[in-house]
């Protein structure tokens, strides 16, 4: 096996990521109730321990860390989809192996569990301590889950090849195991009162949604109360973003009351109490309103904007169109973030994408990046599949891990700490990154769904159809004019006539719906009877049966859309990216994943040939993300950037932080040898850092070095060291 399918196979099939469809189910058109059952992802359904073993086949010496790390990732996969949660159980696993490393590493600090201990053998002893907890955790997280008749087992053979006796579960003692279990106590004990009401399975407590649910399988949207507000979705059967069924019909909306769950980096200067509905929420890097329609004509045209972008992306979703684009990093990328109010430059409303321009060189090699020319249909539906994550997926925040380990099993990556000093050995950089990735995203996900459950903003299939419902509000002088009625756009919204639907011309098909919407659309899963063989291609359809790209059982997530977790997650993941290897670019100055004809999609069959992603920086694979939920009909723009300015700041504080336990600061913030004693040579190490704009010297928290800094060094000093 060459060294580049090697790496394809690492990324794609060995940390999880899509290789091809997955094993899903889909209602068939002709029998509303029947299962059908559609294509199988064959490398990610593997279990861990295959997938440890082709590392080793392949030389790759992966870390227990490592190993824990897959199984949590395996065990997110066969659980529900709930972002929220998984990143929490991301974060907590990631300290709990930090808490363990780190209790045999003076000058350190750890998060849950505070203890030291020695031993003849720290790696041995890291690696026991690690691994008990990692057990003890998952089998308390996952014990409730679907997954816990597929992971248990896998969590006695890792324990097992270790070497490791399950039995032992004595939190007394100075044995690495009884360390690793009263790590795992202390991590579990600290999550029955972290605000996430675990105990009751995350119940909501007091959110209740105002509008009535949506029934996508009949047209229009007629009971829509509040078109600025969430609206649940009624579904003969709801299967979620991991396959699991729900068999309420619909679920709750996931964690609207996330913003009362302890935080890993961020204080109180990054939250704002606010009430609604008689209840008061805490809003993490509040962003500000979204767009409502209200009346107000500015507000109302940003609002109609951004769904009419979803809408004209969404005729993008089929490869006969016949327009190919190029979707190398010679072309794609490189989009610096605009400002809110510079939205309709950023995004290509007809032609889909932004304004990145590429890269005229790879960094690594010194030579053109290589056009890479594919039918923008199938550009569109990979993304949009790919980016999703689910079903069967590791949820946003998984995936980032999964990126992390395709870094880290690079031929390229040498080990370093942020591209600097000694090569860490695996176990190492795997503890620090895990935290640094870990409060990342838990904190990502504690800020976007405070805002997801404050703003309560609704989904595009929701609005989309409302708005279309009224009609039209371009001209009061043409047929089915309404104030709250979408924007025409020839060839793209229209209303639909006589003239139109005339024998041969483009609406004919629709002959008895003049005076409604029409789209010209993905034409919807009512056009898809086997998903291996068909595609719905792109039409002109009645608005008010609009749906995103998207199975029929599962149509948007269970929560409300501003702002969008994919952007916040991505461009919180892609800052430590860069920071924790000290590059913005993959190694190679190029990441890749393929995606192989007609064997990736999942919908509907495709793609209509190979197609390899590719991204020169971090920020790039964040920034198709974003786009990817707007091609697939989740998001509107205005859910996209807000949520990325919130990751730009959480990932740097997230990283920050984690290093701030590395290095003891946590417990003595003015000890920047660290020695746990204070003299000149802390006030030397915090000058050097200042003046190197590193942000360690960054006391105060709020990513900017000024003379606050320094005033919170020396009250620091003078405070002294516990």
């Amino acid at each position: 096996m060459n060294l580049l399918l090697c790496q394809v196979t690492l990324f794609a099939g060995l940390v999880g990521l899509p290789t091809s469809a997955d094993a899903q189910t889909s209602r068939s058109p002709a029998n509303p109730d029947a299962l059908t059952t559609t294509k199988m992802r064959p490398l990610e359904h593997q279990s861990a321990a295959v997938r440890r073993d082709l590392a080793e086949q392949l030389g790759i010496e992966h870390s227990v860390a490592r190993m824990w790390s897959e199984l949590l990732l395996d065990s997110i996969r066969r659980d529900f989809a709930r972002p929220t949660i998984h990143s929490r159980n991301l974060y907590h696993t990631s300290a709990a192996m930090w808490d363990a490393w780190a209790a045999f590493e003076p000058g350190t600090d750890q998060v849950f569990h505070n203890e030291t201990m020695i031993a003849d053998d720290v790696q041995l002893a890291r690696e026991e301590a690690i691994s008990y907890a990692m057990y003890r955790i998952l089998r308390h997280r996952f014990a409730l889950s679907p997954a816990a008749i597929e992971m248990y087992p896998e969590y006695d053979m890792l324990m097992g090849e270790l070497g490791y006796d399950i039995s032992i579960t004595d939190t007394a003692g100075d044995t690495p195991a009884a360390l690793g279990n009263r790590i795992a106590e202390s991590v579990i004990q600290f999550g029955l009162t972290d605000g996430s009401n675990e105990q009751l399975d995350y119940a909501n407590l007091y959110y209740e949604p105002i509008n009535p649910p949506l029934l996508p399988d009949f047209p229009g949207n007629p009971d829509m109360l509040d078109p600025n507000r969430w609206q649940p979705l009624a579904l003969e059967f709801f299967v979620d973003q991991s396959g699991n069924p729900i068999p309420t019909g619909y679920p709750d909306f996931l964690s609207p009351e996330w913003g009362e769950v302890t935080p890993f980096a961020m204080d109180q200067d990054d939250v704002q109490i606010k009430q609604r509905d008689g209840f008061t929420w805490q809003i993490w890097h509040d962003p500000g309103d979204p767009p409502y329609i209200n009346g107000e004509p500015a507000e109302d045209l940003r609002y109609k904007w951004g769904y009419e972008v979803v809408v004209t992306w969404s005729s993008h979703l089929d490869p006969a169109t016949g327009t190919m684009i190029d979707i190398s990093p010679a072309t794609f990328g490189n989009a610096p973030l605009p400002l809110i109010a510079e939205e309709t430059d950023f995004y290509d409303k007809l032609n889909g994408g932004d304004w990145g321009e590429g890269y005229d060189v790879n960094p690594s090699t010194g030579l053109p990046y290589e056009p890479q020319m594919v039918p923008l249909g199938d550009y569109a539906r990979v993304l949009a599949e790919f980016w999703a994550d689910g079903p069967d997926s590791e949820t946003p925040p998984g995936h980032w891990f999964s990126v992390l380990h395709y870094v880290t099993d690079h031929p390229e990556h040498n080990g370093q700490f942020m591209g600097q000093g000694p090569v860490l050995d695996p176990l190492e950089y795997d503890v620090k990154s895990y935290l640094a990735l870990g409060g990342g995203m838990h904190d990502s996900a504690i800020s976007a769904w405070s805002v997801k459950g404050y703003y309560d903003y609704p989904r595009p299939v929701s609005s989309i159809r409302y708005m279309c419902d009224r009609g039209q509000c371009s001209d009061p002088n043409m047929p089915s004019f309404h104030p709250e009625g979408i924007n025409l756009i020839p060839d793209y919204i229209e209303v639909v006539t006589t003239e139109t639907t005339a024998p041969g011309e483009r609406h004919a098909h629709l002959a008895g719906s003049e005076g409604k919407i029409a789209v010209k659309a993905w034409k919807g899963p009512d056009f898809i009877n086997d998903p291996d063989t068909d595609v719905a291609g792109v039409g002109w359809i009645l608005a008010d049966n609009w749906w995103p790209y998207q199975r029929p059982s599962f149509v948007s997530p269970p929560f409300a859309g501003y702002v969008s977790g994919h952007s916040v997650f991505s461009r919180a993941a892609a800052e430590i990216m860069s920071m924790l290897t000290g590059s913005e670019y993959f190694p190679g100055g190029m990441g890749e994943f393929e995606a192989p004809m007609n064997e990736f999609l999942v919908f509907e069959d495709g793609p209509s040939m190979d197609i390899t992603l590719q991204w020169a920086k971090y920020a790039d694979a964040s920034d198709q993300t974003s786009l990817s939920r707007i091609w697939g009909g989740i998001h509107p723009p205005a859910d996209d950037l807000p949520g990325r300015y919130m990751g730009l700041d959480i990932g740097p504080e997230a990283f920050t932080e984690a290093r701030r336990y590395y290095n003891g600061l946590k417990s003595c913030p003015a000890d920047f040898m660290p020695d746990s004693t204070l003299n000149f040579y802390d006030v030397s190490g915090f000058i050097v850092r200042y003046l190197a704009g590193d942000l360690l010297a960054d006391m105060n928290g709020d990513l900017h070095l000024d003379a606050m800094d320094v005033m919170d060094f020396l009250n620091s000093y003078s405070d002294g060291c516990p």
